[in-house]
């Protein structure tokens, strides 16, 4: 089983939901992991864009890069330039994957319309996520 850590800034937001789709697609194919270079906490936000989706990642936690430091992952996923930029050394012989995604939580405007942004964020990396299970994970399960 393959160990994927999903990495972005604050772990709050574009990790969250990438987290939550890796899961969803690969079921017991891979175990998922999300950090952050820092720690932000979950975005209330992502956690309600998930549930419209019917993926529920109300129980995840923001958590920092450094505390996965022992675990061999297989596949490491940036999803954003600064997390790529500075990524912290991760000792293994993983393959680094990088998307930059939009920040949701950056969004301006009406509550509507920031909800329609991080909708859209979502569906980015929706789309991501099972093209990326699909190559690397379900063709090898």
């Amino acid at each position: 089983m393959k160990n994927i850590l999903v990495l972005c800034t604050g772990n709050s937001c574009r990790s969250q939901i990438a987290h939550g789709y890796l899961q969803y697609f690969a079921g017991q194919n891979a175990r998922i992991y999300s950090a952050g270079i820092e720690t932000h906490g979950v975005n209330p936000k992502a956690i309600q864009v998930m549930a419209m989706d019917g993926i529920d990642i109300s129980n995840h936690t923001s958590n920092n890069v450094n505390e996965y430091v022992d675990i061999p992952f297989d596949d490491v996923i940036t999803v954003c330039d600064n997390a790529n930029e500075a990524c912290p050394y991760l000792p293994g012989n993983f393959k680094r994957f990088h998307h930059n995604f939009p920040d949701p939580a950056k969004a301006t405007g009406t509550p509507d319309e920031v909800l329609q942004q991080f909708i859209n964020v979502r569906q980015m990396i929706k789309t991501y996520c099972e093209a990326f299970i699909n190559q690397h994970i379900n063709q090898q399960a």
